[in-house]
């Protein structure tokens, strides 16, 4: 069956999108040519890169933005909420009571086998029971037209730093796109989001201390790191900048020793905190989880959030939606093959090649072979693969993903599939989804794989407004060369970028260049879910 087209109707644009299509129409290829030149010319004076196989490059911004109607919109922001707020209950519930568990809802192997599953973890609250600060949920459009998630991102979701900028760069570079539409407005969300990790500080800390735990800048998911600090004005700060005392937790600074209250970490469960994890961590916090468990601290998102991202779990949040909130799922899931299952397993080794399979373990489209695409040999050693390790995969149909027109180096559009991660906040009285999300486009004919770490792009998400409605925030307008420039590269130090500068240690805690070399490797391996 063929593809769904987001814009596009056969060869004409859907009735939402024809002022759009005959703006770009206006443009003519030539004109998309040079906007793709002034674009990239933009994002590199700003350095706004991205780093794909050791290459720096400019962000893959796409000139043609992807349009969702409201009401489609509205139920797609349903469907997130109710479904984040499942797994919030998962999560505290496979951390304490077990209810689901012993009810059966869920295999109790599936959770103890997975290696995101933290027992440190168990038997704490975080302080406003707040677990899911950020959530990211992937979802494609089928071949019907249905909408389906496709993986949830519970750890550290990333890529919202590019749909703040999509939004800025395609305002700058094609600001004739946007004058026949009311678009709702993605600039709330630094807002939105400091304001969740403000409500889940400890409970009778009246003005919180926040922080964003960053691996370093060699990670390739810096420059996000460093954005949201600069649009939330706190600090960015590394593992060393922190310690422990007497369960709680502070900064260095010029002044001497702040507290922190709230850490929103971007490091991995594995490195955050050397007492329990890996005890060669270099980029985490010795004590940290200890102060957390103390009610001095919280983290964000909570250490071993993992495990309801597992993509052997995904297929029973359905079932947890009805458990948990007595409801009908909104969105469905992709279908999916539990592999510890005989008969699923089975099916699947007979008809590999419509399907997609994926490790359990992976994510940014690593690992994942796709039946159709492979070779027979290919086919051959996956069978034996995940007959040997059933519990390390899943398998799901193979989708047809919808597409959208998306403009090619030489200024003439094409189709490429694309999909969309919509970002949420957990607020603790609230869900807040940021209108429109991440649309992530791939850039090579045919191809499935949109993770812009195979390679893939990104689009500038509309969500249509009524110009009588609110549209939650200003109006897309042509920013001005002289206006402040909110962002920095990913090379770029805290001090760069006008934030007061961290001191850095130059006696006995400095460190040696041997185990500099172990921190920035480590920085490099720290994998987020990414966009």
């Amino acid at each position: 069956m063929q593809a769904i087209d987001e814009l596009l109707e056969g060869i004409n644009p859907r009735d939402s999108v024809k002022a759009l299509w005959d703006s770009l129409a206006n443009i003519g290829p030539e004109g998309l040519l040079q906007r793709g030149l002034q674009r990239d010319q933009y994002l590199s004076m700003q350095g706004i890169t991205f780093t794909l196989s050791g290459h720096e490059r400019p962000l893959p911004i796409d000139l043609i933005p992807r349009v969702l109607e409201d009401m489609e919109w509205r139920t797609i922001e349903a469907g997130i909420k109710q479904r984040v707020l499942a797994l919030e209950a998962f999560l505290s519930d496979v951390y304490g009571s077990q209810h689901a568990l012993n009810d059966g809802v869920v295999p109790r192997g599936l959770i103890t086998s997975s290696e995101h599953f933290h027992r440190s973890a168990f038997g704490f609250s975080p302080p406003n029971n707040v677990r899911i600060h950020v959530a990211g949920i992937d979802l494609v459009r089928d071949e019907n037209g249905t909408l389906r998630v496709l993986e949830d991102n519970l750890r550290c979701p990333s890529g919202v730093s590019y749909v703040l900028e999509n939004r800025r760069t395609l305002a700058h570079v094609v600001p004739e796109l946007f004058q026949d539409y009311a678009v709702r407005s993605v600039q709330e969300y630094p807002e939105k989001l400091l304001q969740a990790l403000v409500n889940s500080a400890p409970e009778g800390i009246r003005d919180p201390i926040v922080v964003i735990l960053t691996p370093g800048v060699l990670n390739a998911a810096h420059f996000e790191h460093a954005f949201l600090a600069r649009r939330m004005g706190i600090e960015l700060v590394e593992g060393r900048d922190l310690f422990c005392k007497g369960n709680h937790v502070f900064m260095r600074t010029t002044s001497g020793a702040s507290p922190v209250h709230v850490v929103y970490r971007r490091v991995d469960d594995d490195f955050i905190d050397p007492v329990h994890f890996l005890p060669e961590s270099l980029l985490g916090v010795p004590g940290l989880l200890n102060a957390a468990r103390s009610g001095n601290v919280a983290i964000a998102n909570a250490i071993g959030n993992g495990v309801a991202d597992d993509k052997a779990f995904y297929r029973y949040v359905p079932a947890l939606i009805n458990y948990y909130l007595n409801e009908t799922p909104i969105l469905p899931n992709v279908d999916t093959y539990d592999l510890q299952d005989v008969e699923s397993l089975a099916h699947v080794l007979d008809n590999i090649e419509s399907m997609v399979v994926k490790p359990v373990a992976a994510s940014g489209g690593y690992g994942i072979i796709i039946g159709s695409r492979a070779t027979r040999e290919e086919l051959s050693a996956m069978k034996k693969v995940i007959s040997h390790d059933p519990r390390g995969w899943v398998a799901q149909p193979i989708v047809q993903l919808s597409t959208c027109p998306t403009v090619m180096e030489n200024g003439t559009t094409a189709s490429r599939h694309v999909d969309l991660r919509p970002f949420a906040v957990n607020l603790g009285d609230e869900v807040w989804v940021l209108p429109g999300g991440l649309t992530r486009v791939a850039l090579v004919e045919n191809s499935l794989v949109v993770n812009s770490s195979q390679g893939g792009g990104s689009k500038d998400t509309w969500v249509l407004t009524s110009l009588q409605e609110d549209t939650t925030g200003p109006m897309v307008r042509p920013v001005s060369e002289h206006e402040e420039i909110l962002c920095t590269s990913g090379n770029t130090t805290s001090s760069e970028m006008g934030e007061e500068p961290i001191p850095r240690e130059v006696g006995p805690n400095a460190l040696p260049d041997v185990r500099l070399r172990q921190q920035e490797e480590q920085q490099q391996q720290q994998k987020e879910q990414p966009c």
